[in-house]
């Protein structure tokens, strides 16, 4: 009954990283987030928990797996938190300081971790590394959406 535990344990440490950002950022994506000038292509509301949500369980089936296939894992949580902790950040930069120039280069560097992370969890496990790739195409389109706003809203 191992895997089921790990895949559990994993998802939910995704999770709940997500729900104390949102909860944290909360009353300023209520009040302050729909008063910002966006991108025409920006979703509506409702799609961000969504699709979060999706990612965040993607994150930890990804290094559940990983977990599950070596002994020696430590490289692999290491990025795993590591881009987690940034990701974390990334909500309170642009939703709490709204400082959106410094979310922008911050969303850079995770882009850059999230890359790490496909590629070291793919040398233990492809399918873990694959199923990191909506969660890099979702950030790399937030960024495009995080750039949106730092221009639209000098």
């Amino acid at each position: 009954m191992k895997k089921p535990k790990s895949y559990l344990i994993f998802s939910l440490a995704a999770l709940a990283v997500g729900g104390l950002a949102g909860f944290l950022t909360s009353d300023a994506m209520r009040n302050i987030y729909p008063a910002l000038r966006k991108s025409p292509l920006n979703p509506p509301g409702f799609i961000f928990p969504i699709v979060w949500t999706i990612l965040y369980i993607l994150m930890g089936v990804g290094m559940a797996r990983i977990y599950e296939r070596t002994e020696r894992p430590g490289k692999s949580l290491t990025i795993w938190w590591v881009q987690l902790a940034a990701n974390f950040l990334w909500t309170l930069i642009f939703f709490n300081l709204r400082n959106y120039f410094l979310a922008f280069a911050w969303l850079i560097g995770l882009i850059g971790l999230i890359i790490a992370m496909i590629g070291i969890f793919q040398e233990t496990d492809k399918t873990a590394g694959w199923l990191q790739i909506p969660y890099l195409i979702w950030s790399c389109f937030a960024a495009y959406l995080t750039w949106s706003v730092w221009i639209l809203n000098p």
